[in-house]
């Protein structure tokens, strides 16, 4: 089964891209492992975030 990200998703993948460009011009390491640490948390809000959308979907269509 393939994941279609949502638009909820995408927003959350586009924050952790972000994240990770700032992250790579940090010369300060802790600030950049802390904004590498926020970009995976955005990565899973994505991941879940398109599962909960499909699941509404679904569950929206059942009920119709």
């Amino acid at each position: 089964m393939t994941l279609q990200i949502s638009q909820r998703g995408k927003e959350y993948l586009k924050t952790a891209q972000t994240l990770l460009r700032t992250a790579k011009t940090m010369t300060d390491q802790a600030i950049a492992a802390q904004l590498k640490a926020l970009a995976d948390d955005y990565e899973r809000r994505a991941e879940k975030a398109s599962l909960d959308d499909a699941a509404n979907a679904l569950s929206g269509s059942a009920e119709r």
